[in-house]
């Protein structure tokens, strides 16, 4: 075979294969609080994001809370825009909603999501919680389309006043898209007043016929009633690399405020991700 047409083939085959490696893009919608803590967030129940993680912590606190969040790669040339609403004071059926505006991937292989989210939380008892959170996607490029809906569930068991442990399963409904193949978390929380500490173990089992595990953990201190200090963490099992986060905060009395975090990527695609949160909440 000529070396011209066999170059071309190769170069066709790889790059086949590069879009066809699994993504975390949309796996990693979250606040910049969470962003701070290394993605470690599905047992706090903290902030709004619950209905992208374990929508069971929803219904942990009482209140009502929106937020709003910008988050922008300056390596990858990806971003995105969301708002999402909790309102878990007016029953004890916790509702939420979210919608999220993601760009991903460059030039004519950049795509545009929105990816749109209904989750209710539950409390059986004051020891036990669940939850579910149905989920719309409509993504678009110039090279696919993807129009699906799926479903997420979890429990969450409040052991203690400060230690939380819950599990979850996402993407239940089989879509066939790449962007929503189906994982596991299992996930603590420990809160002790100034301090608190976060784990989060995401499992896919179903993206190319082998087991894929990423694991995160965070720490939270407050300073001055007012000042929350995050660091954290993440070994991303799909890009086979590691992910240093940090954030700060300011809080209000009434727990709303603004939160800043920055994630580095140490290797792979070498990501710097800057997220910023403003925040409301009521009780």
């Amino acid at each position: 075979m000529p070396l011209r047409p066999t170059v071309l083939l190769f170069a066709l085959c790889v790059s086949t294969a590069a879009l066809a490696q699994p993504s975390e893009d949309l796996r990693d919608v979250m606040s910049a609080r969470a962003y701070g803590m290394g993605g470690a967030y599905r047992a706090l129940g903290l902030g709004s994001e619950a209905v992208l993680g374990n929508p069971a912590a929803m219904a942990l606190y009482p209140s009502y809370r929106v937020e709003g969040t910008g988050a922008w790669d300056v390596e990858q040339k990806e971003g995105l825009l969301g708002i999402s609403i909790v309102d878990a004071a007016t029953s004890k059926l916790a509702m939420g909603v979210d919608y999220h505006w993601v760009s991903l991937g460059r030039g004519g292989a950049r795509s545009s999501a929105h990816l749109s989210s209904l989750g209710v939380g539950l409390p059986l008892s004051q020891m036990l919680m669940i939850g579910a959170t149905a989920r719309y996607l409509r993504l678009s490029g110039q090279s696919r389309y993807v129009n699906s809906v799926t479903v997420d569930t979890g429990l969450l068991l409040r052991l203690s006043n400060s230690f939380v442990a819950g599990v979850s399963a996402h993407n239940l409904i089989d879509t066939g898209d790449e962007e929503l193949t189906r994982y596991y978390s299992a996930h603590v929380g420990v809160l002790t007043g100034m301090l608190t500490v976060a784990g989060d173990v995401r499992a896919d089992f179903t993206t190319n016929n082998e087991n894929t595990f990423t694991y995160s953990g965070g720490l939270e201190y407050l300073l001055g009633q007012v000042l929350p200090v995050r660091a954290g963490y993440t070994y991303d099992g799909f890009l086979r690399t590691s992910q240093l986060s940090t954030g700060i905060g300011f809080m209000t009395e009434s727990g709303g405020g603004l939160d800043i975090g920055y994630r580095h990527d140490l290797g792979g695609p070498k990501g710097r991700l800057l997220a910023l949160t403003f925040k409301m909440q009521m009780r």
